[in-house]
C-alpha cells in the first residue's frame, strides 16, 4: 500500500505528463477505458458484490445501497459517459479573451488544468470513473480517497482504468486511488495542500462539512441536496403527479431527488388527495402541516427539522403558502442551493421564481432529477456544486479548469 507522501509525488509527476497530452490521445484512451468497463464487467459486477454483501451486514439502507449498486445497465452508463467526455470539445487552450496594450504587449488569457485534484466521496463507485474521465479530458492527475463501504468496487474500476492507461504508454498515476480506510489518512489527505491544487468533496452533509473544517487545500463543495417542488396555484394538475413522483421516486438516494413540497393553499383541496394517493402508494411517508393533515389525514405532522431535511428516503415534507412570495421565501431559507422548481402555467410567477430562487439549478415545470451532467450534456460529472466560488451546479470539463496569462513583448521594460 502506498503512502501518501509517494501518492502526492507521484500525482506531480503525472500532472506535467497529461498538462501535454494531445487531445487525440486523450479520447482515445477514454474510449478504450470504456470499452474495457464492459468486457470486464462481470470483474466489477463481483467485486460490486463483496461491498453489497459487507453492507446489508452492517444494515445499510436501502438508499445506500442503492447509490453502492451496479448493474449491467449502470456500468454501461459508466462506459456511455466516458463516451461522452471523450467526444466533448477539449477545453484545454481555449483562448478566454486577448488584448493589445498601448505599449504593444500581447496578453492571452488561456484555459488550463488545475494540476492534482484531489477528490474525496461516498457509496457511488461510478463517481471513480467519471472522476476519472473528467480530470483526464482536462489534463488533471487526480487522487481518489472513496469510501470503505465501495472499496472492491472502486479498486476494480482503478485496476480497469490504469491497465488500459498503461496499455497505451500513458502514465498510470493519472488516477491513483486511496485504500487505506483509517479516517486519520483521510483527515492527512485533506493537508496535502504541497501536492494538490483543489479538492473536492461529493457525499453528505457530514462529509462535506468535515472536508471544509479541515482542508488546508481550496475545496470545491458539492452539497447536499434539501430540493423543493413548489405546486403554484396556476399548476396544470396533469403535470403535478408525473412530476412529483418521479422528482421523489425514481432515486430516492440522490442528492437531486425532492425532499420538500411547498403548495399554494388555492389548490391544495384540488391537488393534494391525489398526489397524496400516488405518493403513499410508492410508499412515501407525508410530513405535513396542518392544512395538508386535514386534507390527508394519514400523514404525519410536520417539524421544523423536516423543512431542512434531506431525507434519502421514502419521506417528504409538504408546506402550504398563501402566496408565491411566501413559497419562495420559504424555499430560500431552508433550501442547500441545490435544484428547485415550480410547476404553474403562470408565466409571470415562472419568471419571478427563476429570477428570485438562490439556487444552482431552477426548473419551470420540469422535474428535479434533471440536474446532473449527463442530462446537461456534460457527459460525466464530478459533482452538483452549490457553492459560488469557483463552480456552480453540475461540473463538467471547464469547472475543473482554471487560465493563466501568457504575456508577449518585443523587449518592453516598465517606465
Amino acid at each position: 500500500m502506498k503512502n501518501l507522501e509517494e501518492i502526492g509525488k507521484q500525482a506531480l509527476a503525472a500532472k506535467y505528463f497529461l498538462q501535454t497530452l494531445p487531445t487525440l490521445q486523450k479520447n482515445e484512451a477514454l474510449k478504450a477505458v470504456a470499452d474495457e468497463l464492459i468486457i470486464r464487467e462481470k470483474e466489477l459486477i463481483d467485486a460490486n458484490e463483496k461491498d453489497l454483501e459487507l453492507g446489508r451486514e452492517n444494515r445499510m439502507s436501502e438508499a445506500l445501497l442503492d447509490r453502492l449498486t451496479l448493474t449491467h445497465e449502470r456500468i454501461a452508463a459508466m462506459s456511455e459517459g466516458l463516451m461522452q467526455v471523450a467526444d466533448l470539445d477539449d477545453p484545454l487552450g481555449e483562448v478566454l479573451d486577448r488584448t493589445v496594450r498601448p505599449n504593444g504587449l500581447q496578453i492571452t488569457k488561456l484555459r488550463v488544468p488545475f494540476g492534482v485534484i484531489g477528490i474525496i466521496y461516498e457509496s457511488r463507485p461510478n463517481v471513480t470513473a467519471d472522476a476519472f474521465g473528467l480530470c483526464f479530458k482536462t489534463g488533471n492527475a487526480v487522487i481518489l480517497k472513496g469510501g470503505s463501504d465501495a472499496l472492491n468496487s472502486n479498486i476494480a474500476i482503478i485496476n480497469i482504468i490504469r491497465d488500459t492507461l498503461a496499455s497505451k504508454g500513458i502514465i498510470e498515476d493519472a488516477v491513483q486511488l486511496i485504500t487505506d480506510t483509517d479516517r486519520n489518512t483521510t483527515l492527512e489527505f485533506m493537508k496535502m495542500n504541497q501536492y494538490m491544487d483543489v479538492l473536492i468533496p461529493r457525499g453528505g452533509a457530514g462529509l462535506i462539512r468535515t472536508v471544509v473544517e479541515n482542508s488546508t487545500i481550496p475545496v470545491i463543495e458539492t452539497g447536499t441536496g434539501n430540493c423543493h417542488i413548489y405546486i403554484d396555484e396556476d399548476a396544470d394538475i396533469m403535470k403535478v403527479i408525473p412530476i412529483v413522483i418521479n422528482a421523489k421516486t425514481q432515486r430516492i438516494g440522490v442528492c437531486n431527488a425532492c425532499e420538500s413540497l411547498v403548495i399554494h393553499e388555492n389548490i391544495v383541496d384540488r391537488v393534494l388527495p391525489a398526489l397524496g394517493k400516488a405518493l403513499i402508494e410508492k410508499g412515501v411517508e407525508i410530513r405535513g402541516d396542518e392544512s395538508v393533515r386535514k386534507v390527508l389525514p394519514e400523514s404525519v405532522k410536520v417539524t421544523e427539522e423536516d423543512y431542512g431535511c434531506e431525507y434519502l428516503d421514502y419521506i417528504i415534507s409538504i408546506k402550504t403558502v398563501s402566496s408565491i412570495e411566501e413559497a419562495i421565501n420559504h424555499i430560500n431559507h431552508y433550501s442547500t442551493g441545490h435544484s428547485e422548481a415550480i410547476i404553474t402555467e403562470n408565466d409571470e410567477h415562472a419568471q419571478m421564481f427563476l429570477h428570485k430562487i438562490d439556487s444552482a439549478c431552477v426548473y419551470v415545470n420540469a422535474s428535479t432529477r434533471f440536474t446532473d451532467g449527463f442530462e446537461f450534456g456534460f457527459g460525466a460529472e464530478i459533482g452538483i456544486s452549490t457553492r459560488k466560488l469557483h463552480a456552480r451546479g453540475p461540473m463538467g470539463l471547464k469547472e475543473l479548469t482554471t487560465y493563466k496569462y501568457n504575456i508577449v513583448g518585443t523587449g518592453q521594460i516598465r517606465q
